[in-house]
């Protein structure tokens, strides 16, 4: 795990100069997140401590009710969590590699999943999941990681998707659940969710949000492609702005 003060690297990127460029070239609203997998604590960087509820009737709980609410606190500040924090999903502790498919099949809340339709077992055994198992999973503001992040989180909306999608055609698609483009991302594909039902109820995430993970070793890369799909489309509003006058109250 490489820190952001290890002064021997010259080739660690700016972390806060590339969360800039990334915020102004798509005029984010929300900042962009780090993630980081790790088999270490970063030094100095807290350990969540909210407190753990009481298991509900399945023996299940964690820190948060779900792994993706760490992702609406990250925009705020930075802390550190154990696999434990995530012990309220089963879900997002597979996609995040922290139990195997026995234990996420033999879950009560996949159950109640598999049993209204909401997925099937074959869509379940096709999901991404982080390949090492973390012992720990830091978040924060891309802007102050003390350390190389492995993983790049944006809150983005349809304008900013576009964007998005036009720098990387290439770029995978995907539903539910929201937390496996976390694992895509973690293996070098940019993804995209268009959200699931568990994660906006859980997160609260408003329904014009959606969620974009780009690996961290690829931002450069992507601020360059977006910044010049953005400032190409600054272009050709602009026109169609200018155009839209001529047809005065028919403009929309």
């Amino acid at each position: 795990m490489r820190t952001v003060d290890d002064k021997e690297d010259t080739d660690m990127p700016d972390w806060r100069d590339l969360a800039a460029q990334l915020e102004e070239a798509l005029g984010l609203d929300v900042a962009p997140v780090a993630i980081t997998f790790g088999q270490a604590a970063p030094e100095g960087v807290r350990l969540f401590d909210a407190p753990m509820p009481a298991p509900n009737d399945d023996g299940m709980t964690g820190r948060v009710p779900a792994g993706c609410v760490f992702w609406m606190l990250a925009a705020e500040r930075t802390f550190t969590t154990v696999p434990a924090d995530h012990g309220n999903c089963s879900v997002g502790q597979y996609t995040h590699g922290m139990i195997d498919w026995e234990a996420l099949t033999s879950s009560g809340d996949v159950a109640t999943l598999l049993e209204c339709g909401w997925v099937t077992v074959e869509a379940a055994q096709q999901l991404p999941h982080v390949e090492d198992a973390p012992a720990y999973v830091t978040y924060g503001p891309l802007a102050e990681t003390p350390v190389d992040p492995d993983v790049v989180f944006l809150r983005i909306d349809a304008s900013q998707l576009m964007v998005v999608n036009d720098a990387f055609p290439d770029m995978r698609l995907e539903g539910k659940p929201q937390c496996h483009i976390i694992a895509i991302a973690q293996q070098g594909e940019v993804a995209t969710s268009l959200g699931c039902a568990v994660s906006r109820v859980r997160t609260g995430m408003p329904a014009s949000q959606m969620t974009c993970a780009i690996p961290a070793s690829r931002l450069a890369e992507a601020v360059q492609r977006i910044a010049a799909v953005a400032s190409g489309d600054d272009v050709v509003m602009r026109y169609a702005a200018d155009d839209a006058e001529r047809f005065g109250a028919l403009s929309l």
